[in-house]
């Protein structure tokens, strides 16, 4: 206890990362990140305080076993107790040094023998509270198996929030469970059996902090020290428990006046969690966190029942994806957010946008706000200039599909009478700012990235604006546009050269190295493709082919290609129009 008090002493006058180091028994590296900005007037308070707490805690972990002799699973219940209480203390750091996994598979390894033992050791006195044990026991051991899974990348037992939340009450239910067992048994003083619950309360209050407010880890650093302070009591329940194993010469109970303590101190951690709950009026209120809904995302609005829409503004107002700042101050409460949002949707241009946003103290006021994600907030507003940000998931997949139908639906095969064994008509449709052309390429070539880009680097190099590289051909555009119609046919044998028409006509070489020639489609969510299920071109399989190109601009401005591909085994270029 001293050399702890002395050390946050110490601490206190050698500057804020030394006291973090001797209250949080943490290294340096910690010590830095934590202490980076300075500690406040509350946070070295809670460090202080947390020495005492921490150094009292100590004292009770390090007192001598009880005499008195034991059987040889009660030794190794013992022993394994101490190592749980040594890994609490010290040596989860070097552990930590090494890949996550094998801490993980410590602890499973840990908690399995000590859980089979507490079986075993424990008088439970009833079927049904040994059963029910059991049964908690294999709660536990399931989530740190789900971890252990987690970090070796493999499938796990369960995801999300409320699995996870499952995994963390079937520990607290275990302990409750263990705890009764200790109380039939009756080989463990009362302080002992108070200490267990009041570890149990740290976890009641740990659970709505930590899962409804999402705060401990992220917020508050007081909170985060006192957190940690109080923790310690699971250890000093772990060693009082082993402690007292011996079955002859258990401990004399407490006197009464401290048993009330003990009673009020066991109500004090059970009421803070609903004492933790409430503000005053005045104070700002965290309500919508979104804790579960995946920022990341993009939900579409439809798709967001009334209740979830102002967390998924407040995902997109918080978010720092990409490296960026976030729209708002981590300061300002959830609900001041929602009021700056609001007043967002109602300004007239950009400028008003940044005017607000300035007010509100963002980092970023100039970049304003986009109707995406002020859709959230204001669907009244921005649904009247942008009626497909309302549409859920299926609307508007049903509505791109309708497009496409519909762009599809204005290109016509410009040699109809000639049939081609596979043949696909559809729009292609290309960048905004300027795609330099399509490709037409074998995909499952083990180089097809390389032959691409080769392709793309050669599409300029004549005035035929065709890359050739191996396995793909990269075939450009004459028009400044951003789709056009395109055809493509698989014959047998050359056909006719027929250029009448047509403002190009080039024929190159192309390999197909396994099999598969064809032409990109447009992906789910992707803007760049064609517009309908292209077919394999190398209707032959694997070889040389030939792949002749026919383009031209009619009086509307519309480009129109023609790729025909043929089985053909001579590597020249031809270009037989102009």
């Amino acid at each position: 206890m001293g050399l702890v008090l002395a050390a946050a002493v110490a601490g206190l006058v050698l500057g804020d990362a030394w006291l973090w180091m001797a209250v949080e028994w943490s290294p340096p590296a910690y010590a830095d990140f934590h202490t980076r900005g300075g500690l406040d007037t509350w946070e070295t308070v809670a460090l202080l305080v947390a020495a005492l707490v921490k150094a009292a805690f100590l004292w009770l972990i390090l007192r001598a076993p009880a005499p008195g002799p034991l059987d040889r699973r009660e030794k190794a219940l013992r022993r394994l107790l101490y190592l749980a209480v040594a890994y609490s203390l010290v040596l989860w750091y070097p552990i930590a040094l090494l890949p996550d996994a094998v801490d993980a598979a410590f602890q499973l390894a840990l908690w399995t023998a000590i859980d089979v033992l507490f079986l075993l050791v424990i008088r439970w006195r009833s079927r049904l509270l040994r059963a029910t044990a059991g049964a908690m026991f294999a709660v536990e051991l399931a989530g740190m198996a789900d971890e252990l899974l987690d970090e070796l990348d493999l499938p796990e037992l369960g995801t999300g929030g409320i699995v996870e939340l499952g995994f963390l009450l079937g520990v607290v239910t275990a302990n409750v469970v263990t705890i009764a067992g200790q109380r039939r048994d009756g080989r463990w003083s009362r302080g002992t059996q108070a200490t267990g619950w009041l570890s149990v309360g740290v976890y009641a209050l740990v659970i709505p902090l930590n899962f409804l407010l999402v705060r401990i880890s992220g917020g508050n650093l007081a909170i985060t020290v006192m957190m940690d302070a109080v923790a310690l009591l699971s250890t000093v329940w772990l060693a009082a428990t082993a402690r007292e194993l011996p079955a002859e010469g258990r401990p004399a109970d407490l006197p009464p006046a401290r048993r009330r303590v003990t009673r009020v101190a066991v109500a004090a951690v059970t009421a803070l969690p609903i004492i933790a709950l409430i503000h005053p009026e005045h104070s700002p209120r965290l309500t919508y966190t979104g804790w579960s809904m995946d920022c990341h995302d993009r939900p579409s609005f439809g798709d967001l029942k009334p209740a979830e829409r102002d967390a998924a503004f407040l995902c997109r107002a918080r978010s720092m994806e990409g490296g960026v700042p976030p729209m708002f101050p981590d300061s300002l409460s959830d609900q001041a957010i929602l009021a700056y949002g609001r007043a967002l949707c109602r300004t007239k241009d950009r400028a008003g946008q940044e005017a607000v946003l300035t007010r509100a103290g963002s980092a970023r006021p100039a970049w304003g706000a986009d109707p995406w994600d002020l859709v959230y907030v204001c669907p009244e507003i921005i649904g009247a200039t942008h009626p497909e940000l309302l549409r859920s998931t299926e609307e508007t997949e049903a509505a791109n599909a309708a497009y496409l139908a519909e762009k599809n639906a204005t290109c016509r095969d410009p040699w109809p009478r000639t049939k081609g064994v596979v043949q696909a008509t559809a729009r292609y449709f290309l960048f905004v700012d300027g795609d330099p052309g399509y490709l037409v390429h074998d995909p499952e070539d083990e180089a097809a990235h390389e032959a691409a880009d080769r392709a793309m680097d050669k599409v300029y190099d004549d005035s035929t604006l065709i890359g050739v590289a191996g396995s793909a051909v990269l075939v450009g555009h004459v028009e400044d546009i951003v789709d056009l119609c395109l055809t493509v046919k698989a014959l047998r044998t050359a056909p006719p050269r027929r250029t009448a028409g047509w403002d190009q006509v080039n024929e190159v070489p192309i390999v197909s190295r396994s099999g598969r020639l064809t032409v990109p489609e447009m992906g789910d969510g992707g803007d760049v493709g064609a517009g309908a299920p292209m077919p394999n071109l190398a209707i032959t399989g694997k070889g040389r082919y030939r792949l002749r190109v026919y383009v031209r601009v009619d009086d509307t401005g519309e480009e129109q290609h023609l790729v025909v591909v043929f089985p053909g085994a001579s590597g020249k270029r031809l270009k037989l129009k102009p």
